[in-house]
C-alpha cells in the first residue's frame, strides 16, 4: 500500500495492491502504521457506516460545521465519482475541488480532512463505506447545492435520484458567508 497527496491540501488516497488468483482478491483496506506515517490518529475514528446507492444517484455535497470531520471513505461495490471541494476559509487550497474514481477494482480508499464538502455519484449500483472520527451530530451539518454554478462540478452522468435534503441544500456564497467571522 502507498499514499498519495492530491490538489487539496491534507487530502490522501491510500492505495492498496490486491492480490489477485483463480481464488478472486485479497487486499488490505486499512494499515493503522501506514496511516500514522501520514500524520493520522486510526484510533480517531469512532464510527464506520456504509451507503448503498443506484446507478447515478447523487449524495452531497456534505459537510460539518465547528470541528469538522475527517473521514476515510472507499467503495466496496461498484464504482463512483468522489468529489471533494475545500471549505476551510484559512486553507492555501480554500475553494478547490478535486475528484476520485473510487471502485470496487483498486481499493484505494480517501482520506477527507476536517472542513471539506463531500459528495459523489454513483457509477454503478455502489456500496460506500465511511470510518469517521466523530459522532454525526446533526445540528452541524451543513450542504451546498451539488449543482450550484459557483462550483461548476462535472457529475459524469444524469442524476437519477437525489434526496429532498440535498435538492434543498444552501449556495457556495451562503456557506463562505456565514462562515466569516
Amino acid at each position: 500500500m502507498r499514499v498519495e497527496r492530491t490538489a487539496i491540501d491534507g487530502v490522501l488516497l491510500f492505495i492498496p495492491t490486491p492480490h489477485r488468483d483463480d481464488r478472486g482478491l485479497f487486499t488490505r483496506t486499512f494499515d493503522a502504521e501506514l496511516a500514522a506515517k501520514a500524520g493520522l490518529d486510526h484510533a480517531a475514528f469512532l464510527q464506520d457506516s456504509q451507503s448503498r446507492s443506484r446507478q447515478g444517484t447523487i449524495r452531497g455535497m456534505h459537510g460539518r460545521s465547528g470541528r469538522g470531520e475527517a473521514k476515510l471513505v472507499r467503495c466496496a461495490r461498484g464504482a463512483v465519482h468522489d468529489v471533494l471541494v475545500d471549505a476551510r476559509p484559512d486553507s492555501a487550497t480554500f475553494g478547490v475541488q478535486t475528484s476520485v474514481l473510487l471502485d470496487d477494482e483498486t481499493f484505494v480508499t480517501l482520506y477527507v480532512p476536517p472542513g471539506l464538502l463531500h459528495g459523489f455519484q454513483a457509477l454503478t449500483d455502489a456500496d460506500v463505506c465511511y470510518r469517521i472520527d466523530r459522532e454525526h451530530e446533526p445540528a452541524e451539518d451543513v450542504s451546498v447545492r451539488y449543482d450550484d454554478p459557483d462550483l461548476g462540478i462535472q457529475w459524469p452522468l444524469p442524476v437519477s435520484a437525489i434526496s429532498a435534503r440535498d435538492l434543498s441544500a444552501g449556495s457556495w456564497a451562503e456557506l463562505i458567508a456565514s462562515a466569516r467571522p
